[in-house]
């Protein structure tokens, strides 16, 4: 099994469990204050993105969510 897991919930957040960091796009990391799961915002309406505030439930988020494969990916040119 993997150090980290991500779970993609249904009509809600993407969970992310274990040993994981997230960091902003110049690099610094969020202080997670030793949380080792956290809920990341899916739906685009939380007030405290990237993290998930539960904002997805009053929005009316609706995403069923299926694993598939997906293609390989393409050749860098």
């Amino acid at each position: 099994m993997a150090a980290t897991k991500i779970t993609v919930n249904n009509d809600g957040s993407i969970r992310v469990e274990g040993d994981f960091e997230i960091v902003d796009p110049q690099g610094k990391v969020f202080g997670l204050a030793g949380r080792t799961a956290i809920g990341l915002c899916r739906c685009g309406h939380s007030a405290n993105k990237p993290f998930c505030d539960g904002s997805h439930k009053a929005a009316g988020f609706n995403d069923t969510v299926v694993a598939r494969e997906l293609p390989p990916p393409k050749p860098k040119i």
